[in-house]
This record gives structure tokens, C-alpha cells and sequence, in this order.
């Protein structure tokens, strides 16, 4: 898949596509504080996918930089950042939420959830992934103080700024516009919006 026309990440919900080596994916924050999780995995085996637990030990950052490169869990180039105008803030440390995390947060009942959105995207492709990997949660300013603890921030970003990914091999990426509308990590109205993405 190549395009340069912008493919929607809806609201609330999952979407993902087929990358070929060497292609570059830039995800858009359009209207400025909205956390995407995102997820990588290798076209030919969807066992092998992107892993911050082995990324950090090869970039040796908490947050990455232009010009790190993500590793898979068999500790492989999937995907490079190559450009970033959003300040820089993304996480690498917290998990996709799920159905037990909002439980955990009070909410009863369904609550829209980045797992099940993976699970969906992922599905419309026709793969299922036997895990959730942690995510490389795009946009999610997550700072940490010198003691190690860890908050609950608004994003940086502001609305049109972007990241752009390099496929280092052919693979699958996935995106979950995070539906958290409870913590303050896609701004502190709680709105959740759309993101965007090109593939070139």
C-alpha cells in the first residue's frame, strides 16, 4: 500500500495497514493532543512484532530521538523515526488499555479500549496477533521525575504536527486513537479525536 492521501484514524477506534520495506509512514496529531498507540509487526509473521522492552536496550533512551531505530522482539529493525515536528513527547513505557484498565478506573461496563481496537484493526486485515505488545504510544507525554516516578501529562503536540516512521522491513503497522477519556493524556477536556496517516 502507497498513498499520500490521508487515511483517517477515527475517533475511538483501530485501523491498520500493509507497509513495504524502505516506505515511510508519517502519522498526523490533527487537532493536537491526541494519543496514538502504535504497533509494528513483521509482514511474514505476526509472532515477531515491535518491542519497546528491546528498543530502549538499543537506544538506550526512555523516550526515542530522530535517528533511533525500533527493534522487534527478535531484536530486529522494523521501524525508524525519521522526522518529528510534535516536541518529541511519546511513551514508551505504559501499556495499551484495555478492558481491566478502566475497570481498575471505576468505569462500568464497555468502555472503547486500544487492545480491542488492535484486535479489530488487525482482524480487518485478516491477522490476529496471539499477544498485546506494549505500544509506542505516539504523542502521550508521560515525564518522569529523578526518583522515578512517572504522571499523567498532557501532550506537547500541537494540531497538524507529526512524526514520520521508516519500515525497515515489510510489515504490518496499527494504529488505536487512544480512547482514554478519563486521565488527562489526550488533554484535560478528556475529547478524543481522529488522527491521520500517509503511507509514501
Amino acid at each position: 500500500m502507497a498513498t499520500t492521501e490521508r487515511q483517517t484514524i477515527p475517533a475511538r477506534r483501530g485501523v491498520a495497514a500493509r507497509v513495504g520495506q524502505g516506505q515511510r509512514v508519517r502519522v498526523i496529531n490533527t487537532h493536537g493532543a491526541q494519543v496514538v498507540d502504535t504497533w509494528a509487526f513483521a509482514a511474514s509473521d505476526v509472532t515477531e512484532w515491535m518491542s519497546m522492552e528491546c528498543s530502549r536496550a538499543w537506544f538506550l533512551r526512555l523516550r526515542a530521538a530522530v535517528g533511533d531505530t525500533f527493534l522487534t522482539n527478535q531484536r530486529r529493525p522494523i521501524l525508524s523515526l525519521v522526522e518529528d515536528t510534535s516536541g518529541g513527547a511519546h511513551d514508551t513505557l505504559i501499556a495499551a488499555c484495555d478492558a481491566p484498565r478502566y475497570r481498575l478506573l471505576g468505569v462500568e461496563g464497555h468502555h472503547d479500549n486500544c487492545r480491542d481496537n488492535l484486535d479489530a484493526a488487525l482482524g480487518a486485515l485478516g491477522l490476529r496477533a496471539p499477544a498485546t505488545p506494549s505500544p509506542l504510544n505516539l504523542f502521550m507525554n508521560i515525564p518522569w521525575a529523578a526518583d522515578g516516578t512517572l504522571a499523567w501529562a498532557e501532550p506537547v503536540s500541537t494540531p497538524g504536527s507529526s512524526v514520520m516512521l521508516r519500515a525497515e522491513m515489510d510489515l504490518v503497522i496499527a494504529f488505536s486513537a487512544c480512547p482514554q477519556d478519563i486521565l488527562p493524556i489526550n488533554g484535560r477536556t478528556g475529547r478524543t479525536t481522529e488522527a491521520h496517516f500517509t503511507i509514501e
